[in-house]
């Protein structure tokens, strides 16, 4: 096994499936199915997701509404996805908790890493929701800090592309990809990995990120073993 802790980064919108917006249950079944796979193996899972598919604060902060409330508004959506996600790991018989950057203590435990450890070292899957907690951070910000607090081995980012391209290939298709790339290629290429200020805290913490296409069932279970499909991000 390559990786024994790994933090999964998927985008709100990737919950859509064929929908234009909202939870699509069955992308979220296949997601639990992928996620089952590594569990077994023994692979400990934290999950960080975003809240595209329901609210984007920088979205709202376009249309003339506060940021912080917008931020603050999509930080509750990352919450909701959350609380599917979980609800879909649990059909599957994942044990799973949800923490919260944002207190909701109805509804998910607050953010301590001590306890997210424990969870993790007793095989339960752990979704960080709510962001970092704060405007203006988005949730791959929230997912490179949690992937360092927790000691991930790396950050897997599924989204619907099987790597980095040196364009958008669903736009350019002459696009060439990248198997692997360093982090310094990635800012001087102009290349869109994660925000900068992520990535900038992912390099200064030598922390590796796989960018690969989590719509491709077992994918996941590839990466984690070692197979080479996606783009590496490192030193």
């Amino acid at each position: 096994m390559k990786y024994k802790r790994i933090l999964l980064k998927l985008s709100g919108e990737a919950l859509m499936g064929n929908r234009q917006y909202g939870i699509d249950p069955e992308r979220l079944s296949e997601y639990a199915k992928d996620i089952k796979q590594i569990i077994d193996l023994g692979v400990e899972v934290a999950i960080v997701i975003g809240g595209g598919n329901i609210f984007r604060g920088v979205a709202g902060a376009s249309n003339g509404m506060d940021r912080v409330q917008g931020d603050h508004m999509g930080m509750l959506a990352t919450v909701i996805n959350g609380l599917a996600l979980q609800s879909a790991l649990e059909d599957a018989d994942i044990p799973t908790r949800l923490q919260s950057a944002v207190h909701i203590d109805e509804v998910a435990e607050p953010f301590i890493r001590r306890k997210a450890l424990r969870h993790l070292e007793k095989g339960r899957v752990v979704i960080f929701g709510g962001g970092t907690g704060n405007p203006y951070f988005t949730t791959d910000s929230a997912a490179v800090l949690r992937a360092i607090e927790i000691q991930a081995d790396v950050i897997l980012k599924g989204t619907r592309v099987d790597g980095i391209y040196t364009a958008d290939p669903e736009k350019d298709s002459a696009a060439v990809k990248f198997d692997h790339i360093t982090f310094d290629d990635v800012l001087r290429k102009g290349l869109k990995v994660m925000d900068t200020t992520a990535f900038t805290l992912s390099q200064e913490n030598e922390l590796p990120i796989i960018v690969f296409d989590m719509n491709k069932r077992g994918n996941l279970l590839k990466v984690v073993t070692g197979e080479n499909i996606g783009t590496t991000v490192n030193l």
